[in-house]
């Protein structure tokens, strides 16, 4: 039987130093990285996201980096096909390939279905979001218990996003939720034919918030407002995924007067420690089992 083929996927909260950590592995393996960072997608979305620098990239090949305008949105099941597509082809020339990213719905890609193929009708989707809009959130909640009589499990009926997309899906198959995610979970992982390899970096508490505030200075300083407020000249707030970015709307508001000065850099610390702290419960509850790597200032 033919060995399984290796994926090394490096992971870690924002701020342990992955890009560093990367660039050395990568340079051992014989590696090449494909991003798995759910904003390092975005054009001109740079400072903010902590993107490997032009000379980091041509130091070691990276893909799915720059791959779209910040207009445009990205969802699990594109990049799934763009990233079998990366490591296929990092294979063919003989290389390893190295997974790097901290974002936690694109990262389990590489280790369970994420996605199923369910496609809903434009009918369908414009049907629901104009019901939602002159009913209300009940309304659809209503509909989706009609066609779920046996109930619907772990679904957050006060989410209005997942109630509609839940509500689209029975629409559109004729089957109930339940029905739905038992075929989901038949489903092969994207990567199943490739020996998944974990490595998640850990850094002692005190030293992350250290890193976090020198990150968020150092971001500020190269220039972080003028980049968003070149962002928002070509519409980055039509992409709500990237405008929301923590950075980004940070800077949207202190650019709407709704956040003083003072307190931009105190915010987004703030917010991003945050960030971190959801990081490590996903990481400690979707992951599979995995024991942590220790890493201290370089």
């Amino acid at each position: 039987m033919k060995a399984a083929r290796t994926l090394h996927v490096l992971t870690g909260c924002t701020a342990t130093g992955k890009t560093a950590w990367a660039l050395r592995r990568a340079g051992e393996l014989g590696a090449e990285i494909v991003s798995c960072d759910s904003l390092l997608f975005y054009r001109g979305m740079d400072l903010g996201t902590a993107k490997p620098t032009a000379a980091e990239r041509a130091r070691v090949p990276h893909h799915l980096i720059d791959i779209c305008e910040p207009t445009e949105p990205m969802n699990v099941a594109h990049y799934v096909t763009l990233a079998r597509r990366a490591v296929e082809e990092i294979a063919a020339r003989g290389r390893e390939v190295l997974v790097v990213g901290g974002s936690g719905f694109y990262l389990k890609a590489f280790f369970s279905p994420v996605a199923d193929e369910v496609a809903v009708p434009a009918a369908i989707r414009a049907q629901v979001a104009a019901r939602l809009a002159a009913e209300g959130l009940p309304a659809l909640v209503a509909e989706l218990r009609r066609l779920n009589p046996a109930g619907w499990d772990a679904l957050d009926a006060d989410n209005p996003r997942r109630v509609a997309r839940a509500l689209e899906r029975c629409l559109a198959t004729g089957r109930t939720l339940r029905e739905l995610a038992v075929d989901f979970a038949r489903q092969p992982a994207p990567f199943a034919g490739w020996r998944i390899e974990l490595t998640r970096l850990e850094r002692p508490p005190e030293e992350l918030q250290r890193r976090i505030a020198a990150r968020v200075a150092g971001m500020l300083g190269a220039g972080l407002v003028e980049e968003v407020r070149a962002l928002r000249a070509v519409g980055l707030e039509k992409n709500p995924s990237a405008a929301n970015a923590i950075g980004y709307r940070e800077v949207i508001a202190l650019l709407d007067g709704r956040l003083a000065a003072a307190e931009l850099e105190a915010e987004i610390v703030r917010n991003t420690r945050a960030l971190v702290k959801k990081q490590r419960t996903w990481f400690r509850t979707q992951l599979p089992p995995h024991e942590p790597t220790p890493v201290s200032s370089d």
